[in-house]
């Protein structure tokens, strides 16, 4: 087997991890019930967290045997893979809005990241790297207290899976940084990065887990997946020397790629939207009815047979009088 059929294999198995992560991780959320942002109790959780891991694993793997142009893209499948695994595993089916807002979003940035090149790899220099650092944090504050702001769920769920995709996305140029700068005669040298890798990594973990509360799948998702590469290669771009291809038209090809991604995204996030004001707050379903025990009078019920009784003997008795 050549070494490219095996990147790409690896490549489609790592998003088939993310995506299997991301339905477990938004199930967990619907199950938890808003209350918390990391349910470390719940195991099913753990279980997210090392399809999350496996799939880095397999995206890093995919690496050492095929080049970045081909790798990057295909890990933006993991939205398009999502829906018919959530649909078969989960019962949970999108439509077709849902549908043509995932594989624009998946087109336009699969287009965006096989358009960008990449230069010699290098390390960041320390300034830049603790300015890259302090910048980081000031917008996922900024964006963590902006999804608190706002009135309705599927907002907040979006702008905290963007908090997210930041986070992850500086964490893979932490990453980048240490795999230059690392050696086998000190493999600590690189502490300091590493722990802020680390700290980015289980930022983003924690707020993607909170970006799926109320707001199903596709978007949450989505907005990661496109958010997460975009701002790692705008880095890339910005302080490693990264180009996009063909000069003036690859940048040209660049731009509309990404305008294609964006309508994606806002097309998931106005089908989320239109989704929860159809659904009625509480349904007949959902309402609270009386237990046994609670010294509720079954004939005040409406809808009992008792109640139905009471009814038509009153009207009896109004119309004898």
């Amino acid at each position: 087997m050549s070494p490219l059929l095996v990147s790409v294999l690896l490549s489609l198995v790592s998003a088939v991890a993310y995506a299997a992560a991301a339905i477990v991780q938004e199930r967990v959320a619907a199950a938890a019930g808003g209350r918390t942002y990391a349910p470390v109790r719940n195991p099913v959780w753990w279980g997210a967290v090392l399809l999350n891991g496996l799939g880095a694993a397999l995206h890093v793997a995919a690496l050492a045997y095929g080049p970045l142009s081909l790798v990057q893209p295909l890990g933006a499948l993991t939205i398009v893979f999502a829906l018919p695994m959530a649909a078969l595993f989960a019962g949970r089916r999108a439509g077709r809005t849902a549908w043509r807002g995932a594989v624009m979003a998946t087109v336009g940035l699969a287009g965006l990241l096989s358009l960008t090149g990449s230069a010699e790899s290098q390390p960041l220099p320390g300034t830049e790297r603790w300015l890259l650092c302090a910048g980081t944090g000031a917008v996922v504050g900024i964006l963590f207290a902006a999804a608190h702001v706002v009135g309705r769920s599927v907002l907040r769920s979006v702008i905290l899976a963007a908090a997210a995709g930041v986070s992850f996305g500086i964490a893979s140029v932490f990453t980048k940084t240490v795999a230059v700068e690392w050696t086998p005669g000190a493999p600590l040298a690189q502490w300091t990065s590493l722990l802020v890798l680390s700290a980015l990594a289980v930022t983003g973990l924690l707020l993607s887990q909170a970006s799926y509360r109320g707001a199903g799948l596709a978007a949450p998702l989505a907005t990661v997946t496109v958010v997460n590469p975009v701002v790692a290669a705008a880095v890339g771009l910005t302080l490693f020397g990264e180009t996009f291809r063909y000069g003036a038209a690859g940048t040209v090809a660049a731009l509309i790629c990404g305008a294609v991604a964006a309508g994606g995204l806002i097309q998931l996030t106005t089908d989320r939207l239109a989704a929860s004001e159809d659904s009625p707050a509480v349904s007949d379903r959902d309402a609270p009815r009386p237990q046994v025990g609670q010294g509720v009078d079954v004939g005040a019920v409406p809808g009992t047979r008792p109640h139905l009784e009471v009814e038509m003997r009153s009207r009896t008795v109004a119309g004898r009088s």
